[in-house]
């Protein structure tokens, strides 16, 4: 396997986490899952700064946001595959 740019810890999640360096937008990012010791490829859309999530789907208004096989947010803007994941697009839905 060459580089990992970013981790998914379970097959179910919905998002990645770019961990190595921060994303450029055009490039393919190499993510590694972490349960069943696959790789993936997916390119961003955008910048996203290390750290951050990447989605790794398409994801629609009033979805859920899925990270370590949890929900950890609701979709609040539309998400496509490669987008950069943070609070511009996601909230919590605690309130």
């Amino acid at each position: 396997m060459g580089a990992t740019h970013f981790l998914v810890h379970d097959s179910s999640d919905s998002v990645g986490v770019v961990v190595v360096e921060d994303a450029t937008a055009g490039t393919d990012l190499t993510g590694w899952v972490m349960d069943t010791d696959e790789t993936i490829v997916v390119k961003a859309n955008h910048d996203i700064p290390l750290g951050h999530k990447i989605a790794l789907m398409d994801l629609d208004n009033g979805g859920t946001i899925i990270k370590y096989g949890y929900d950890i947010g609701k979709v609040v803007a539309e998400i496509k595959t490669g987008d950069h994941v943070h609070v511009h697009n996601v909230k919590t839905k605690r309130w």
